[in-house]
């Protein structure tokens, strides 16, 4: 099988059957498999500074067949580790929707930070939670104070 488990993508693989009749019975096919993520979140607008104020947006789908209490919540975290909330919305997330922007920003004291970008939708009925995280690959740094 080729790919590996820990990332979605397409799998391909051969299955060979024998039987022990004489002569031996072969037979061998080829399959596909598409593997595609319960929920997905990933950066439209990657978090960004514009003048004194953190912002960016994200797209979010859900692959299921079952509607999700989404929560969204984004974090900038500064160097001496104070989180400060500048994005959160709770609403239903359809099933079947697919690259759903969500927007966020809001202004930030000045110093360096790394933002959080969480997503959770649950499925109460099935006792279900999915999860993905987003974070900036390194600290955004905000000169000008609000």
């Amino acid at each position: 099988m080729q790919g590996s488990p820990e990332k979605l993508g397409e799998y391909r693989f051969t299955i060979s059957v024998t039987d022990n009749s004489r002569p031996a019975l072969a037979v061998q096919r080829e399959y596909t498999l598409n593997v595609v993520a319960a929920m997905l979140m990933q950066w439209k607008t990657p978090a960004h500074v514009t003048g004194n104020r953190i912002e960016g947006s994200v797209e979010v789908s859900n692959t299921t067949p079952d509607d999700f209490d989404f929560t969204f919540i984004v974090l900038a975290v500064n160097e001496s580790g104070r989180a400060t909330a500048i994005g959160y919305q709770r609403f239903p997330l359809k099933k079947g929707t697919t690259d759903f922007e969500i927007p966020f920003g809001e202004t930030v004291a000045h110093g360096y930070y790394v933002v959080h970008v969480d997503g959770v939708g649950e499925v109460a009925e099935k006792n279900q939670i999915h999860r993905a995280r987003l974070q900036t690959p390194v600290p955004l740094q905000v000169v000008v104070g609000p």
